[in-house]
């Protein structure tokens, strides 16, 4: 693998091999400072961000390297050059490059075009380096032995619905996603897909529209802001509306093990998808949720970077 556009492209042993890293960056982020030495890496994002770029600057750091941050105007493809000139340009001044932005085309075509590994940092239909900041901290807390846990996504059927249920398919894990049916029901055919991997893993994928269902003996419940960026303010009150019975509360945790955990990507929207009880309290692990977004970036670019990934 040249690239790492989509949490589907990773093989188990791609995952391992990332999460392992990570962990080991968390223990010491200095170790492997010669990976990007004298060498930028460039972070082209169209949507705005904390945690991503926070991470991704932070990561090349570690790694030696020199960050260079565009954004979308900062570039002539905002004025109507291609992706493909662009991608080229880019590859003939740095190393590699992280993209965050909306359409999963571009950061494909971009892929395509560069000769340097490009790092899918979020768009609108996956969010890969987010599920493995995600796994890197469940494994933290419950140990590599996930059998017979449940993991459960509760919320909008967004692309971080699509990411946690086929990373948890290619883990092998009994994934789950709560959701109301309709135009806020995840993708089917990433449903489909996630069922597909879960086939070969031994994993099981599960949708429903009942979040007690869902809930119930959850090791993890994970949820995600309800207005997406991107999101059509037309639809606001109609989605809020729809989406009120998915909120986590702490009726809703209450439901789940007796170890289980509260996980959330952030943003957070206290009082939407989750009551500030829930989300401030003492079974969250959002903030070292957080903090592995830079593990799990600086790893990324770590095996990218010397061609360790093989993908599915």
């Amino acid at each position: 693998m040249k690239d790492l556009l989509r949490t589907a492209d990773l093989s188990r042993a791609d995952v391992d091999l990332l999460l392992d890293t990570a962990a080991d960056f968390a223990k010491s982020p200095f170790r492997s400072t010669e990976t990007l030495a004298n060498r930028t890496v460039a972070i082209y994002m169209t949507k705005p961000s904390t945690r991503t770029r926070l991470a991704s600057e932070t990561a090349v750091a570690h790694l030696g390297g020199t960050p260079m941050f565009l954004r979308g105007d900062d570039l002539q493809i905002g004025r109507g050059e291609t992706i493909a000139d662009t991608a080229r340009v880019i590859s003939g001044f740095a190393s590699a490059l992280i993209v965050r932005t909306f359409k999963q085309s571009d950061v494909d075509e971009l892929g395509r075009w560069a000769s340097i590994p490009v790092l899918n940092g979020l768009t609108d239909d996956d969010h890969p380096t987010q599920l493995l900041a995600d796994w890197v901290t469940i494994r933290e807390v419950f140990g590599n032995d996930i059998a017979g846990r449940k993991f459960t996504y509760v919320g909008d059927g967004n692309n971080m619905a699509h990411a946690w249920l086929t990373m948890g398919a290619i883990l092998g894990a009994h994934v789950v996603a709560a959701t109301p049916s309709g135009k806020w029901a995840p993708d089917a055919n990433a449903v489909a897909q996630a069922k597909e991997i879960a086939a070969k893993t031994g994993g099981t994928v599960e949708v429903t529209n009942d979040p007690e269902a869902g809930a119930k003996g959850a090791s993890v419940i994970y949820t995600d802001v309800w207005m997406s960026m991107g999101d059509p303010e037309s639809e606001r009150q109609e989605k809020l509306k729809v989406l009120s019975p998915f909120a986590v509360t702490e009726q809703l945790m209450a439901l789940t093990a007796k170890d289980g955990i509260f996980m959330h990507c952030l943003p957070a929207h206290r009082g939407e998808e989750v009551e500030a009880s829930v989300i401030d309290g003492e079974r969250s692990y959002i903030w070292r949720e957080a903090f592995h977004r830079r593990t799990t970036i600086q790893a990324c670019l770590y095996h990218l970077m010397r061609g360790d990934l093989q993908g599915r």
